[in-house]
């Protein structure tokens, strides 16, 4: 196929281009372009001499081509990853090239399914502190994405401190939102305020790192030269074939990266997915069904997962709706060509597993909620990337196993104690470093009795 000379793609206002759009509705806007232009689009925001240009690629194909196929052409070289680095450090998640393939060599072992089968304990001890604090909730109203954050958070966290555990949730629950939102209009602004500069910005961002940092550091401290069976004494006892391991600095950039990535796209998760069933009372009766069957009265644990099919396929079309990860950026290194496009080496491309997720060449009726779509036949017969919540690639998501065992059995485990019903039947969307709630997702929950 011979590449076009002129990509499509929105042309925006006079001066400022599709800013005001990407501004007000990223999501919308990306929704837009691809009904508009196709399955790859370039978007130009901002005044001349300060724009910034960017590909956003829909297709699977396409998908597949940046994330897999062409991945080291597409490294994360984009300015998001880099204020990442600078708030979070050079964990799994940011780092590249040599860092990159010393982390992934200490850490994989960690993240086996095996071991991860291990930290379902956990997982099943904050989902009954869970339900017996709705259990006393007055009136029976609670936000699910507030509350799954707040879940996902003490549930990550427990398996990284152990017993330390409430000593860095508060830390944690202060400073990620206002590392996130500084992150982000970073990650967006066309001219970026040097960081050591005191504004009030910089200065709140440094504080909260500060804290941060302290906490970590201070439990990591602590656990020099003694054993613990938690993530983070496993982290610390690491050896790779030559004895090397992780020196305390890259200790917590590694906790501060699972400890965003592990709370943050499994409370994305948990939160859509009851707001949905809340929606659809049919669907959320024969996951309840299935969660009473399988577990009864006792606390779940790593073997039920494959008893809950149907619970799973609830999670994965949440997902397909509301993926956490709702654009993943690359920054191309060479020149190449996708779906006829010709983009050149320098070009920051997104791949969007929000659109992706609803391409009408790939999902019937893709709005609709049915937990159908992900028998073990429709998704063998469907393209591996017209679903990709946890990326693709050399550089898919580590932790996909865990968010999928945390999600399923914590859902399950409420599910069988609760039904619930949307009280907010729309929600707001905005994208941050994940997808976000920027309206309440309320749900009425009532004490399910019946046997």
């Amino acid at each position: 196929m011979q590449a076009t000379t002129r990509t499509p793609g929105p042309a925006g206002l006079p001066i400022i281009g599709s800013m005001l759009d990407l501004t007000r509705d990223p999501l919308a806007a990306y929704l837009a372009a691809h009904r508009e232009h196709g399955d790859v689009v370039r978007f130009g925001a901002g005044p001349p001499g300060l724009r910034a240009e960017f590909y956003m690629v829909f297709s699977p194909d396409g998908a597949q081509q940046v994330l897999a196929t062409r991945a080291a052409d597409f490294r994360k070289d984009n300015t998001m990853y880099e204020e990442l680095r600078a708030s979070l450090g050079n964990g799994l998640l940011t780092a590249q090239d040599a860092d990159y393939q010393r982390q992934r060599r200490l850490i994989q072992p960690l993240f086996t399914r095996r071991r991860v089968d291990t930290y379902a304990a956990a997982v099943a001890l904050e989902s009954a502190a869970l339900v017996e604090r709705w259990a006393a909730v007055p009136g029976g109203v609670v936000d699910a994405a507030e509350e799954m954050s707040r879940f996902a958070l003490r549930a990550v966290a427990r398996i990284l401190f152990g017993t330390d555990v409430e000593e860095a949730i508060g830390a944690v629950r202060r400073s990620f939102p206002v590392l996130g939102a500084y992150v982000r209009d970073r990650g967006f602004a066309p001219v970026r305020i040097p960081r050591q500069w005191p504004t009030p910005g910089n200065r709140e961002a440094r504080a909260a790192e500060q804290a941060l940092y302290g906490v970590c550091d201070a439990i990591i401290a602590r656990r020099a030269g003694r054993e613990a069976d938690d993530l983070l004494g496993l982290l610390a006892a690491a050896r790779g074939e030559d004895g090397e391991q992780l020196d305390p600095t890259e200790l917590r950039d590694q906790v501060l990266i699972f400890l965003l990535a592990g709370h943050e796209t499994t409370a994305t998760s948990l939160a859509f997915a009851l707001h949905l069933l809340g929606k659809h009372p049919e669907e959320q009766e024969r996951a309840r069904a299935e969660a009473r069957a399988v577990l009864g009265d006792r606390a779940p644990t790593a073997d039920d997962l494959a008893a809950l099919p149907y619970t799973t396929a609830v999670l994965k079309e949440a997902m397909r709706l509301y993926p956490a990860a709702a654009v993943i950026g690359r920054r191309a290194v060479a020149d190449c060509e996708i779906g006829g496009v010709r983009i050149p080496a320098g070009a920051d491309v997104l791949v969007a597993p929000y659109v992706t997720h609803r391409h009408p060449g790939h999902w019937d009726e893709p709005e609709r909620f049915d937990p159908g779509r992900f028998t073990p036949e429709q998704e063998a017969a469907r393209h591996r990337y017209a679903w990709f919540p946890f990326g693709g690639g050399p550089r898919a998501c580590i932790g996909q196993h865990f968010s999928m065992l945390e999600s399923v059995l914590a859902l399950a485990a409420l599910l069988r104690e609760f039904e619930v019903a949307a009280v907010d039947t729309e929600v707001v969307l905005g994208q941050a470093i994940t997808l976000e709630a920027r309206s309440p997702v309320r749900v009425r929950l009532t004490r399910h009795t019946s046997g």
